[in-house]
């Protein structure tokens, strides 16, 4: 096969292919052996579904209720990208048998679109909005298994971990924030055989680089002087400033994630303390890493003595504060990425990182959401966190709960509770 993110390579028989994927199916449920012609990319997407306990036979839960998805989709990011969307796939979405659908970064389907007939077919397996279809809680498909690996891809029809969904083919793309470059959802055409193609693979791409384009080209311009920094759930923070976009340095992240938390600045001394865990680096050591940033950033951003920033600063993990502060736990999670610069050991980011998750984990558990739970349990740094999978476990709907209870008791016997 020529591209391993296509579906089927030209000349094969989908009928054929399906069988075989059916019996390599089986062979893993059964044995945990993944035959050909099974992609990698399935592959691993499989074994991810198996550990997140994925029943093969289940259905996606529906999170969001009409009232609940009408106020959620119309204050999206990608709200603004959907008559884009829509103009670009309507031939798809009216041919009768495919449908359109955009979903969030966590998975949750908010539009839907395409015939009738279709989308009530396509509901008996609740692909429906306010679905939830991340890949940890409804297996292999295209719309959920693009984000987890942030780039378009095909399923192909018994490629799907559940059996519900194998009589579908879907392809999928990932859309991005043009500022940040996290993940904002993903747009997705699912439908029959005919979608396994190439050309629906790389249509389905070029939709989303649209809607990216698109909304660079609605996001209001920043302040002037002002400057964004992104810094969760990343080493290497993204510094936007003077129209310009840096990629900073793990240590150039630190130091601006310290300095845009002291506006009125920071005596060396203590910034060699806030930064270094290491008590043996000497001031010279940060005199030059100061010396380069300030190079790299340009006259006039970086001052001394003290040093500190020249421009307010918008971050991205104050942001995340401030909703906190202000009740607002569903716009304090849609704005959390991950933790703030996972990898860094400094002192003041480790103890900024630690206060943002407690206390957003603390507003998540207190309100008891399942949806906001479950945004956070199904995360690379939520997937290990009992204290949440409890609390998730005991607000989920019976029939949504089993999955959750078994990740509890695995988390148990691991941790010795």
């Amino acid at each position: 096969m020529s591209d391993a993110w296509v579906a089927l390579e030209s000349g094969v028989d989908p009928a054929e292919r399906t069988a075989a994927l059916r019996r390599a199916y089986e062979a893993y449920l059964t044995v945990g052996r993944v035959e050909r012609p099974v992609r990698p990319v399935v592959a691993d997407s499989w074994r991810r579904s198996a550990r997140a306990h994925v029943s093969p036979e289940g259905t996606a839960g529906v999170e969001l209720d009409e009232d609940a998805l009408g106020a959620y989709r119309s204050s999206h990011p990608l709200a603004r990208a959907m008559p884009l969307v829509r103009e670009l796939t309507g031939a798809y979405a009216m041919d009768g048998e495919h449908l359109v659908a955009v979903c969030d970064a966590h998975g949750r389907l908010l539009w839907v679109e395409g015939p009738s007939a279709t989308r009530r077919k396509a509901g008996r397996m609740n692909f429906v909005p306010g679905a939830r279809w991340a890949e940890a809680v409804a297996g292999t498909n295209a719309p959920g298994t693009a984000i987890a690996v942030d780039r378009p891809v095909q399923v192909f029809a018994a490629e799907h971990f559940r059996r519900p969904v194998q009589a579908w083919t879907c392809a999928a793309a990932p859309i991005h924030d043009p500022g940040t470059g996290r993940v904002l959802g993903a747009v997705d055409i699912t439908g029959g055989d005919r979608l396994a193609h190439p050309h629906s693979l790389a249509f389905v791409g070029a939709v989303a680089r649209a809607a990216e384009s698109q909304l660079a080209l609605l996001a209001p311009p920043p302040a002037a002087g002002r400057v964004l920094l992104t810094a969760l759930g990343r080493d290497e923070a993204l510094l936007v400033t003077g129209g310009r976009k840096v990629r900073l340095s793990r240590r150039h992240s630190e130091i601006l994630v310290v300095l845009a938390r002291r506006p009125e600045g920071m005596g060396g001394d203590e910034l060699l303390v806030e930064l270094y865990e290491d008590e043996t680096v000497t001031p010279v050591t940060l005199r030059a890493e100061l010396s380069r940033l300030r190079h790299l950033l340009g006259p006039g951003l970086l001052r001394s003595r003290p040093y500190r920033l020249a421009v307010p600063v918008d971050a991205d993990f104050d942001t995340v504060a401030r909703r906190l502060a202000a009740g607002a736990v569903t716009g304090a999670m849609s704005a959390y990425a991950g933790p703030l610069l996972p990898a860094s050991q400094s002192p003041a980011v480790v103890r900024l990182r630690r206060r943002l998750e407690e206390q957003l984990r603390a507003a998540l558990i207190a309100r008891g959401d399942p949806g906001l739970l479950a945004d956070w349990a199904y995360t690379p740094w939520g997937e290990d966190d009992l204290v949440v999978w409890r609390a998730l476990a005991s607000v989920l709907p019976a029939h949504q709960r089993p999955s959750a209870l078994a990740r509890v008791h695995e988390l148990d016997a691991w941790l010795g509770t």
